[in-house]
């Protein structure tokens, strides 16, 4: 997925996040948040005023917000967003409430209701079956498919036998001289190294 269908899943299926951030002392705070709205550079948030996390936010902060939508727990899909919050204006809550109906409910006094905005850097997702997984970076035109920690790398001792890519659960292995790893797609399940006859496929 996109950062764009990310976002929309975030606001329109999950709702309702883990968001966390990190206080003047160093220490994680966190809070439960509903996700109401996204743009192309990130999401907004509502929250209880009083809250700790609120509290801490003097300036922007490093922050986390992670949801998932999950009917079916083994055929859900968890998406994790990083990016830099702050307070927003409360000028933005009427098209919130009008635009999220169960949000009057939950919320009856506005005023005690803080907008938060994260300004989203990157993000990830993955399908709670484990067969899928991605990455994005917020205004790149792909994501990154650089190595992520954990992944594996096939090494030049290679003979491109194809074992590796048999064994890959993903399908995410293709084989020419030398096997290739997929790294956006990888589940990082070691399956491959551990079928390599020759030992070329090494963890990072």
């Amino acid at each position: 997925m996109t950062a764009k269908e990310c976002f929309e899943l975030l606001v329109t299926q999950i709702h309702v996040t883990a968001l966390a951030a990190v206080n003047g002392d160093g220490l994680p705070v966190s809070c439960i948040a509903d996700a109401v709205f996204a743009d192309e550079t990130g999401l907004y948030f509502l929250t209880e005023k009083d809250g700790a996390l609120c509290k801490c936010l003097k300036s922007s902060t490093d922050a986390v917000c992670s949801g998932v939508k999950s009917e079916d727990p083994a055929n859900g899909t968890a998406v994790t967003v990083y990016g830099k919050l702050s307070e927003a204006g409360a000028e933005l809550l009427p098209q919130f409430f009008a635009a999220q109906k169960y949000l009057a409910e939950k919320y009856p006094d506005k005023k005690a209701v803080s907008v938060l905005c994260m300004k989203a850097d990157s993000g990830e997702w993955k399908a709670l079956s484990g067969k899928e997984r991605g990455s994005f970076t917020c205004g790149a035109a792909e994501p990154a498919a650089e190595p992520q920690a954990g992944g594996y790398l096939v090494t030049d001792a290679c003979i491109g036998c194809g074992a590796c890519a048999d064994a890959c659960p993903q399908g995410c292995i293709t084989v020419g001289d030398k096997a290739e790893i997929a790294q956006e797609e990888c589940l990082h399940c070691g399956c491959c190294a551990d079928t390599c006859p020759v030992g070329a496929i090494e963890q990072q």
